[in-house]
């Protein structure tokens, strides 16, 4: 611990000085508590690379995005479907772009067909979006809830 001197007197008395003293450090492996109480950093979103085949479900609570292909149900908070993508399968996300070919229903709170997009199946969305030039076949249904309907495929 350091003790600096100043030249200011402390008591009026002329000469006199007052000690002042730097606060102690906190041992090692202590944290305040408000570094606790931060939030945790956004995990980067998953990318399926485009020589990728999955089969089966995919679920996070992340940010996904799709380049290869997927035979399944993938929910996720942020899905994004690349143009080389296709998927076999619900999807369902909060937000939802479809760039590539999805086979199935599509749910999300925002859902995005550009351009490129090819989309075989029913979308149940809040808002949308579709580019002009965007291949749909399917109906269209605006909820005010459109995640709350989705229900896992079940085998026969």
């Amino acid at each position: 611990m350091f003790t600096k001197k100043t030249e200011t007197p402390a008591t009026g008395t002329p000469g006199a000085t007052k000690p002042t003293t730097t606060p102690p450090a906190k041992p090692a492996g202590t944290t305040a508590p408000a570094a606790s109480a931060a939030p945790k950093p956004k995990p980067a979103p998953s990318v399926l690379s485009s020589d990728l085949t999955v089969t089966g479900d995919l679920v996070t609570t992340g940010d996904i995005q799709i380049e290869g292909t997927v035979e399944g149900d993938i929910r996720a908070h942020l899905l994004t479907v690349g143009e080389t993508a296709t998927v076999k399968g619900e999807c369902v996300a909060d937000d939802v772009v479809v760039n590539g070919r999805v086979v199935g229903c599509v749910r999300g709170i925002k859902v995005r067909l550009t351009a490129s997009a090819r989309v075989e199946g029913d979308i149940i969305h809040k808002t949308i979006a579709i580019e002009s030039g965007a291949h749909f076949e399917g109906s269209v249904k605006r909820e005010d809830d459109p995640l709350a309907g989705s229900k896992k495929k079940q085998s026969v």
